[in-house]
């Protein structure tokens, strides 16, 4: 089989996972605390070429790409003010905690509301905790921003829903602060010009599939019909 399809298919496979990320940054350019993935492609490897005749060396030829590893930004950003009483930030380096079914999870997402029982809750209704993992009471629908636990986080990793785990470690240098929200970690504009470039991309592993595809028809078809 020729070489040539399985590096432009692998190539335009890492660009597809590439455009999922895009499209799931851009997808959440607006949710409060998210923050931004960055793909990180790599080749499988390269083998060199020769003239099978001299045995000159030609130059090396690539087996295709891959995903090497997919990032997640963690920067702070800016805080932006909501004067919401019940919308929270971390100024600063830190997660908030909360409860789900499957355990803590922490989130730097502060948009929380008043839960069943009068507890504070994030927008899933899952308790929001302080330091000591004890849940939170609202009282005449304000909460201290003091009481929200505020964690130093290592190995984060995406959860889905603006939810990471990791190990807590420790209270974090960073302070909840209330009435505010942190912004997305998504730059519109660049991602767009990402998205366009990888459409390029792929657009060019198409290009080069079809071009190998219609060589290998004209071998099967003249070439071997010639007497």
């Amino acid at each position: 089989m020729e070489r040539g399809l399985y590096i432009a298919a692998s190539g335009m496979l890492a660009e597809q996972v590439r455009q999922n990320q895009l499209a799931n940054d851009l997808a959440n350019a607006s949710t409060p605390g998210y923050k931004a993935d960055r793909s990180a492609q790599q080749a499988f490897g390269d083998l060199l070429l020769t003239n099978t005749r001299t045995g000159q060396a030609v130059g090396p030829l690539g087996f295709g790409a891959q995903i090497a590893e997919t990032v997640t930004d963690l920067a702070p950003q800016p805080l932006r003010t909501t004067n919401d009483p019940l919308d929270f930030a971390v100024a600063g380096e830190g997660h908030f905690a909360v409860r789900t079914d499957d355990g803590v999870r922490y989130t730097r997402n502060g948009a929380f509301t008043q839960g069943a029982g009068g507890i504070l809750t994030d927008q899933l209704g899952n308790p929001v905790l302080t330091q000591n993992g004890a849940t939170i009471d609202v009282r005449d629908g304000r909460v201290d921003p003091g009481r929200l636990g505020v964690f130093a986080l290592e190995g984060a990793e995406k959860a889905g829903d603006s939810l990471f785990t990791g190990a807590a470690a420790g209270q974090a240098t960073g302070t909840a602060t209330a009435g505010a929200l942190e912004g997305s970690g998504v730059d519109p504009a660049r991602a767009m010009v990402d998205m366009i470039a990888s459409m390029r991309s792929f657009e060019a592993g198409q290009k080069a599939i079809q071009t190998i595809d219609s060589t290998l028809e004209r071998a099967a078809t003249q070439v071997a019909g010639l007497g």
